[in-house]
């Protein structure tokens, strides 16, 4: 019965770390260049910009086989929207009013979101987690 129950969770080795804030940072890349590219060319910036987000996060839940591999990156990428939204004192900002850069604000927080529930997460294994054992 002791090995049928469910393993508390262990912390993550260094490498793991290393690799979810190499995707943290990826994240935040892909956000800025998304920033730049979906105003320029659009509608195709924002779909690309949009596949480069989706692709980034279905491609670090794949790697890292786990959801948090598709979190990481969602999370650099909705971190550095939110600071390319604020205008600096001069009256700069990236982002314009248009429509296309709310589709990309809530576009990319939809895909982040639906990217990370869609990730598979770990399975577990054993003999003790087979039907009929």
């Amino acid at each position: 019965m002791s090995s049928m129950l469910a393993r508390p969770p262990q912390r993550p080795s260094a490498l793991r770390a290393v690799s979810y804030l190499g995707l943290f940072v990826l994240g935040a890349v892909i956000a800025a260049a998304g920033a730049l590219v979906q105003a320029a060319w659009f509608p195709g910036g924002l779909l690309l910009a949009l596949a480069g987000e989706a692709g980034l996060c279905l491609g670090g839940a794949r790697a890292a086989r786990s959801r948090a591999g598709a979190v990481a990156p969602a999370g650099g990428w909705l971190i550095a929207v939110i600071l390319l939204t604020s205008s600096r004192p001069e009256g700069d900002f990236v982002f314009g009013t248009g429509a296309s850069s709310y589709l990309f604000l809530l576009g990319g927080m939809a895909v982040a979101v639906m990217c990370a529930t869609l990730a598979q997460g770990r399975q577990p294994d054993g003999d003790a987690v087979r039907l009929g054992k």
